[in-house]
């Protein structure tokens, strides 16, 4: 098996900062890519975790943060471009403050119904390569399955319905029984025994199922869905368990991370996103709250490695419980030629 598919993870995921100037029509390049999905959030002042992707259309944003519905404004983003994005005077996109936006590629188009699943999707944009898929669909009320496109049983999926409701995450690491859980991405709480979120069933490598929770299947409620499997090299989805000590849990993804999203399976752990800073170096590490507004804030409690990352701080993402963890590559641990990458 090869060591990675993806030499250059740079070409489907990336993180920039930047500096608004509360000014319509600012473009912002270094990506390196045109994304598919940009999540900003201001790293200097309290602001909003915005969310615009391809399959919804520009323009168009949810928050993190929040169970508001959708949002729909021409001083948000307004387009995705070869080298970035372009983005009005929003407060949450581009007032005059410092920036992070995350941002990832699919196939740089809307897509197509994908028809796998008893529901047809409005439009599913896929890239099997990097696993991720951006979906849009129209709930039922009624048990269905959704396609996803990945080619793979997804690890990870977040559903928004785009009218006010929670945000739904289904993540393989919460349980032995995943599909009996669900986490809410924008608040601190633990998981949730539901089965009318995903019918107590695990997707496959076409479909999800979904039950009659109208958070993800209101009838006529339009809802948005981010499905992710781990690609070796690029991505991983897992779980680890914190050990309660300063020389904390060493977790192997296989890759030298660049962002690493985490939550605590139990009651009043919150989701933290780090680095926030592309010039972040291991002891100073920058990290912003999904489910939050606050500003940025930094603590040496994680140090990222060629081939994984370790907890360095008995805190809230190193005590004696279970976490779930996303994570993106900076570099593969050893390219698709057998050559190792450096060490940080």
């Amino acid at each position: 098996m090869a060591y990675t598919t993806i030499d250059d993870p740079g070409l489907f995921f990336n993180l920039i900062n930047y500096t608004g100037d509360a000014s319509a029509d600012q473009a912002q390049t270094g990506v390196g890519f045109q994304p598919d999905l940009v999540w900003t959030k201001s790293r200097s002042s309290a602001g909003w975790h915005g969310w615009t992707d391809i399959a919804r259309g520009v323009e168009k944003f949810v928050y993190s943060n929040s169970n508001h519905a959708e949002q729909d404004d021409d001083e948000y983003l307004n387009s995705f471009d070869s080298d970035g994005f372009t983005h009005g005077e929003n407060g949450s996109i581009g007032d005059a403050s410092n920036f992070v936006a995350w941002c990832w590629k699919t196939q740089n188009s809307a897509g197509s119904s994908n028809t796998d699943g008893s529901i047809n999707t409005t439009t599913t944009s896929v890239g099997q390569t990097q696993g991720m898929s951006i979906s849009t669909y129209t709930g039922t009320g009624s048990n269905a399955t959704v396609g996803h496109g990945l080619g793979a049983a997804p690890e990870m999926l977040i559903i928004k319905r785009r009218q006010t409701s929670e945000w739904l995450v289904y993540h393989k690491g919460t349980a032995s029984d995943p599909q009996t859980d669900y986490m809410v991405l924008h608040g601190t709480g633990a998981i949730v025994d539901n089965a009318t979120a995903w019918q107590d069933t695990a997707p496959t490598s076409t479909v999800f199922s979904i039950g009659t929770y109208t958070d993800i299947n209101a009838s006529g409620g339009t809802m948005v869905v981010y499905a992710m499997r781990s690609i070796q090299g690029f991505s991983k989805f897992g779980s680890f368990s914190g050990n309660g000590n300063a020389d904390g849990t060493f977790v192997y993804t296989g890759f030298k991370p660049k962002t690493l999203l985490v939550k605590s399976i139990a009651a009043g752990g919150g989701w933290y996103m780090m680095p926030s800073k592309k010039d972040w170096i291991n002891n100073d590490t920058y990290y912003l709250y999904p489910y939050s507004s606050t500003t940025e804030s930094n603590s040496a409690f994680v140090d990222f490695h060629s081939n994984g990352f370790k907890l360095r701080k008995n805190d809230d993402v190193n005590n004696a419980t279970g976490y779930i963890y996303a994570c993106w590559a900076e570099a593969p641990f050893v390219n698709s030629n057998g050559v190792p990458c450096n060490a940080r």
